[in-house]
């Protein structure tokens, strides 16, 4: 059997880093998620809010380099657990266990500059400048060999 997710969608509020009992890091925040399609009379999209939990690494991870309001892309497993309020009744809470975050936009969008293009790079190595392309070469037909 197989329990994957992965979503992309903004953080609603910082993350909230907590530790177990013994010292296990824990962070808690939730995802807002737009649907791909929106509302036949309208046309608007609607998103969908859902609770991501992070344990150790991750959660430390998440809790120092995103904010409200961050681009994140979370994969890890859907889990669904019950639970009982104050007053004894039973409730159930779905949320998505993190396995790993990943940036969901640039260091310049995050930084407050530019926001033309998406790009995923958790490590830094990748914030430098963008390298252009080699352009591309005609094959002389008549040489009869590929070049590869």
């Amino acid at each position: 059997m197989l329990n994957h997710i992965v979503l992309m969608g903004r953080l609603t509020r910082d993350p909230e880093l907590r530790y177990t009992q013994s010292g296990t890091p824990v962070a808690s925040f939730r995802l807002a998620v737009d649907r791909d399609f929106g509302n036949r009379e309208t046309g608007e999209k609607q998103t969908d809010f859902i609770d991501v939990v992070a344990w150790r690494q991750t959660g430390e991870f998440v809790s120092k380099f995103f904010a409200k309001g961050s681009m994140a892309v979370v994969s890890g497993r859907l889990q669904v657990r019950d639970w009982q309020d104050r007053e004894g009744n039973k409730r159930t809470t779905a949320e998505v266990v993190a396995e790993n975050i990943y940036f969901g936009d640039s260091k310049k969008s995050r930084d407050g500059g530019d926001v033309s293009g998406f790009r995923s790079s958790a490590p830094s190595e990748f914030d430098g400048a963008r390298t252009k392309a080699p352009a591309f070469q005609e094959i002389d037909e008549a040489d009869g060999e590929l070049p590869f």
